[in-house]
């Protein structure tokens, strides 16, 4: 399901690259003039990370035996240098891409480009090194020779187009001949099958051979004599197809991708409507690290309420795919994957967005519904990468299934509050709907914002707490009872109220008779509404967060009502 997913992405672009080609990223090219010498490096990195990125010749698959790649390589391949090993050690790969060179110029010997390529192999390696060593380029690339984008290729002085890149070598090589073959799983026609599969990098990943589909010889994996690919056979046309689509998807700057972590999500749909390009792009918004997210939350929740409700018209048989994925240490792990049609994928987003929704009185309403709010607020360090390894997990789970958000989540809430003292509105998010999306009849399911009919012994206590607070903040311009006193009131309330309610007695004293008389009905009126026997003794932990969903309520209603009084004055 996976291949054909992405076998069927490749199909529906219509701007990836042709059968045998790839987008290749080159860091350095070789600039020789036309008999041969070499003049200078060009640097073509555009950042630390990335470089320029050419249409190329498909890279070739490496096990241990040497295989040049199509005019374009590495160092050691193209000019026999590394910083493993030395020059006598690389020979055996420079001699492998001199061969290559050699085999092109007698397909080819009528192209100027290739002569002069041909012609610059006709020296020594170390000859080459040599004279390359006094170029200004010459330090840095042997300081990033381990970098992917640490990729020569060669131009030819006063062309502009790189020799790899040049159509007229490369059309009769990509033109092989068709042959009738074994039945493709992945798209059921018979057609000349691949023995192994082309290697994948993914972000985290410490293999540059890592592969999505990979095949062990002598593992109890072969079947009735056949190896590699004949096991599951996958046609060159498919395996071209869908590692081109996973590359492109994987891109530094794709859209379709977000990263939580050591684990890539990858998102696509299976057709090219309207409605389709907007799930995506507002999946990125929600869920990666979109260049404005302030601005596009509330775009995001419309998009996918306008496609669930039929307002923008999706086709009925339109797909949503997430692909989950992890660096292992010779393939890429497959860690999460789903399709849904599309609509469906519509209304779990936006049940994700109204299960979040809780009253919001900050002037800059920063997004936090996002992934990397979510999983931030719940680590040590605020950052979503911090977070347990199979939290992201089970958070993109819950999102896309509609299943109840995670207890380690929930769990990892309660301990930042308990740690910190504190309620932002992100974590008071995280406790109503991981609260509300659990199957529970007993307890009413907690509202947006402050809910006076809630009569919850946990909710109650929180908000009664956020009294006191108010009272101790109004009095002093101070917050010792919640830092002495929240994680004990939370969890014993019996045990401390007593204490935090005489001390409020003495904080009321200093302010003025309309806040003694305000705060005093309030005390009262929640005070009037718990158990006849006095404070719970004990809140078990599901209470403990609506103690503290109570308290949040409790304490954006004084700013609310403050704004409400404000704007009547006006």
């Amino acid at each position: 399901m996976i291949l054909r997913a992405l076998y069927d992405y490749y199909h529906r672009s219509g701007d990836l690259p042709a059968f045998g080609m790839e987008l290749k990223e080159i860091g350095f090219i070789i600039v020789i003039d036309k008999c041969g010498n070499f003049l200078r490096f060009e640097d073509r990195r555009i950042d630390k990370k990335s470089a320029q990125q050419f249409l190329v010749k498909k890279s070739v698959g490496r096990s241990s035996a040497p295989v040049a790649n199509y005019l374009y390589d590495n160092s050691q391949y193209v000019f026999g240098y590394s910083d493993k090993g030395n020059m006598e050690s690389m020979r055996k790969y420079f001699d492998t891409f001199k061969a290559k060179i050699k085999e092109i110029y007698n397909i080819f010997s009528g192209n100027e480009a290739i002569k002069a390529v041909y012609a610059f192999y006709q020296q020594e390696p170390s000859a080459i090194v040599e004279i390359m060593q006094n170029d200004p380029l010459w330090v840095d690339i042997v300081k990033n020779l381990n970098k992917k984008y640490s990729t020569f290729s060669f131009l030819i002085e006063g062309d502009t187009e790189i020799v790899a890149s040049q159509k007229g070598l490369i059309n009769l090589e990509c033109n092989d001949e068709k042959m009738t073959g074994k039945l493709c799983s992945v798209i059921g026609k018979y057609s000349k099958i691949v023995e192994t599969t082309t290697a994948t990098m993914i972000p985290g990943s410490s293999q540059a051979t890592a592969k999505l589909v990979a095949f062990q010889i002598n593992s109890g994996y072969d079947s009735y004599g056949k190896s590699k690919g004949h096991n599951a056979p996958i046609s060159e046309e498919a395996e071209f197809a869908y590692t081109t689509a996973l590359n492109h998807l994987l891109r530094s700057d794709s859209h379709n991708k977000f990263m939580v972590g050591s684990r890539t999500f990858l998102f696509w749909t299976s057709s090219n409507s309207e409605a389709s390009k907007l799930s995506e792009n507002s999946l990125f918004a929600l869920l990666g690290r979109a260049d404005d997210p302030n601005k596009r939350i509330e775009l995001v929740r419309r998009t996918f309420m306008s496609i669930y409700n039929g307002t923008l018209s999706a086709n009925k048989d339109d797909k949503f795919f997430i692909l989950g994925l992890a660096p292992n240490s010779a393939r890429i792990a497959v860690v999460y994957w789903n399709e849904l049609p599309l609509r469906e994928f519509a209304s779990l987003i936006s049940k994700h967005f109204t299960d979040m929704e809780i009253v919001d009185t900050r002037k800059d309403k920063k997004p936090y519904v996002g992934l990397h709010s979510i999983l931030g607020n719940v680590t040590l360090g605020g950052k979503s990468s911090d977070a347990s390894p199979n939290l992201p997990d089970a958070v993109v789970k819950s999102i896309f299934q509609g299943l109840p958000y995670p207890a380690s989540l929930f769990q990892a809430c309660i301990r930042r509050i308990r740690a910190e003292q504190s309620v932002n509105i992100v974590r008071a998010a995280i406790i109503k709907a991981y609260l509300n999306r659990l199957t529970d009849n007993n307890n009413k399911k907690i509202d947006i914002m402050l809910d006076k009919e809630n009569q919850n012994q946990g909710y109650l206590c929180g908000r009664l707490f956020a009294v006191l607070d108010k009272i101790q903040e109004d009095a002093n311009g101070i917050h010792s009872i919640r830092e002495r006193y929240m994680n004990s009131a939370s969890a014993t309330p019996a045990m401390v109220f007593a204490t935090i309610l005489n001390l409020s007695g003495h904080h009321l004293e200093k302010l003025n008779a309309g806040g003694q008389v305000f705060y005093e009905k309030l005390k009262q009126e929640i005070i009037s509404k718990l158990d006849a026997n006095g404070f719970p003794a004990h809140l078990d932990l599901q209470d403990q967060g609506r103690f503290f969903v109570g308290y949040y309520h409790q304490r954006q209603n004084f700013f609310t009502s403050k704004e409400n009084k404000e704007t009547e004055e006006q």
